[in-house]
């Protein structure tokens, strides 16, 4: 007789070990909608029957395109207890963008947000696969109902429909190693590579996190950021169901609604890219704003400038910071700078969490020197299976024993990890080697700049010209002399900005993570004139 059930991990068992403790806890809260673990656990089992009902089981694959919803959480924990693949798709992309996701992925179903009603109609449409879509309401109104109150637009079934089902009676045999979500990464310089995280993968994840970044069962976590990303995903959400806290959802991640929430919620952890923390920082309301019962903040998508990490620590005195580095497909973490040392290694990324292991190293392997830029390798039962349908980049990946991050870093003699730069955004000026980020600290240090991206220019004599994007603060008079003048007593003259470009803001993705392709191809013709 088999007893593999016996031990089965799974993101689902996660979820129902969690409600058997914790039943009458506060589970998820969005807006006047609030479930009990209870009544978690028994919506997903419902919405896991209505996928069976569908046809849906082992290894098919479910895409969602959504904005954060009550509605997306539950589907994430029935998808995973029918045995079925998550897909999240970026509603950022267009409609072709998202087309490309579904369809190379093969769903089956795709379930969407109400704001994403037409894109979505026409990414289906262009996916022979796609046999059915299903409106996620943003707002549900009861336990027993996913449903709003108007009917779902046309070509769309309701969820409840799903939700209608009787309880998935039996949990399917799924073992670990198989895939519980295929998380794609965006494509730059080719098309989007799907990362197949297994849930073994994913669950070691959240150990790391729990270990490492301290989520705890007593925490009110908010999640403002996208829920299509592994960062608030599996970082924070699964992490947090897993250890029983409570978690306060939101789908409007602008500064006034994320203070609102931050108070009236009673929130005590939140996670943010350096780019929403600096725009809290600016809100008007900021400092009337009781945020008293916030004491776990997190950052990652990018270092906070160093100027501004002071910032925090000075208007928020008792809040204990984390930064987060890692990639999907490390699902996500693997290292984090801990609270006692952000300002004593500030701009590092810290150490691997409990169960990565991590190496700098150059184009044949070797472990660089102390100090030395080299591309971050990693070892971890975190790591994806593979690119889906895409065995070249899988071999590519993990060439030489080591998964291959594509960053550039450095480690110092403690151990600690300072991330340099991406392969691919490291500015080569004049024969010379010249990190963004580098640059951007010390234009941080002006006290009337918001924001900051440096980016390597096309340019007949240099190849590429160090050129800053500045944002300056409200009100404050931009001075491009200024700004090279205050580089050049602080940088290699090869380092300092060949043009300071001022812009009211910065593109970036959901994440808050600065696109810097974007700034490259918008001021591409920058330097066409110079010699």
């Amino acid at each position: 007789m088999s007893t593999g059930h016996l031990r089965q991990q799974t993101l689902f068992d996660v979820l129902r070990r969690t409600a058997a403790r914790y039943p009458d806890k506060l589970a998820i809260r969005q807006h006047d909608v609030s479930w009990t673990y209870h009544e978690f656990h028994a919506l997903a089992l419902r919405v896991a029957g209505g996928l069976k009902a569908q046809g849906i089981g082992p290894g098919d694959r479910v895409a969602i395109l959504s904005r954060n919803s009550n509605a997306f959480a539950v589907a994430r924990f029935a998808i995973a207890a029918c045995g079925a693949v998550l897909v999240p798709v970026n509603f950022m992309l267009n409609a072709d963008e998202a087309a490309y996701i579904i369809g190379h992925s093969g769903a089956r179903l795709l379930l969407v947000g109400d704001t994403e009603l037409e894109k979505a109609k026409s990414a289906a449409s262009q996916c022979p696969a796609v046999e059915q879509l299903f409106w996620l309401a943003l707002d549900s109104p009861s336990p027993d109902s996913l449903s709003p109150d108007s009917p779902a637009p046309d070509g769309l079934q309701p969820f409840d429909t799903l939700a209608a089902a009787s309880p998935l009676a039996e949990l399917p045999a799924i073992d670990n190693k198989e895939p519980a979500q295929i998380i794609y990464t965006s494509g730059t310089e080719s098309a989007p590579k799907g990362a197949v995280l297994s849930h073994a993968a994913v669950l070691w994840q959240y150990s790391s996190i729990l270990a490492d970044a301290e989520v705890a069962g007593d925490d009110v976590l908010l999640h403002a950021l996208p829920l299509f990303h592994c960062a608030q995903l599996d970082c924070f959400l699964g992490p947090s169901i897993h250890c029983g806290g409570s978690n306060v959802i939101t789908a409007d991640n602008s500064p006034g609604n994320l203070l609102h929430l931050l108070a009236s919620e009673g929130i005590t952890s939140f996670f943010a890219p350096p780019t929403v923390w600096i725009s809290l920082l600016r809100h008007p309301e900021f400092d009337s704003t009781d945020l008293s019962a916030l004491r776990k903040g997190y950052y990652g998508a990018s270092i906070m400038p160093v100027e501004v990490l002071k910032e925090i620590q000075a208007r928020l005195p008792d809040l204990q910071l984390w930064n987060l580095y890692g990639q999907t497909e490390i699902a996500p973490t693997a290292t984090i700078l801990k609270p006692a040392d952000q300002l004593r290694k500030a701009g590092s990324a810290g150490k691997p969490v409990l169960h990565v292991e991590t190496r700098v190293v150059d184009d044949a392997g070797n472990d660089v020197p102390v100090g030395e830029i080299g591309e971050v390798v990693h070892r971890s039962p975190q790591l994806l299976t593979e690119y889906f349908k895409n065995p070249e980049k899988t071999a590519e990946a993990f060439a030489g024993g080591w998964f291959h991050s594509g960053d550039l870093a450095t480690l110092d003699d403690e151990g600690y990890l300072t991330i340099v730069d991406r392969k691919k955004d490291m500015i080569k000026s004049g024969g010379e080697n010249v990190s963004g980020r580098e640059v951007e600290e010390t234009i941080y240090q002006l006290d009337w700049v918001a924001e900051v991206a440096v980016i390597g220019l096309p340019h007949q004599r240099w190849v590429e010209a160090v050129t800053a994007v500045v944002v300056p603060k409200a009100g404050a008079e931009p001075d491009e002399d200024a700004v090279i003048r205050f580089c050049q007593s602080r940088l290699a003259t090869f380092k300092v900005p060949k043009r300071i470009v001022f812009a009211d803001d910065l593109p970036r993705n959901p994440s808050g993570k600065i696109l810097k392709r974007e700034l490259r191809l918008a001021h591409q013709d920058a330097f066409s004139n110079d010699g």
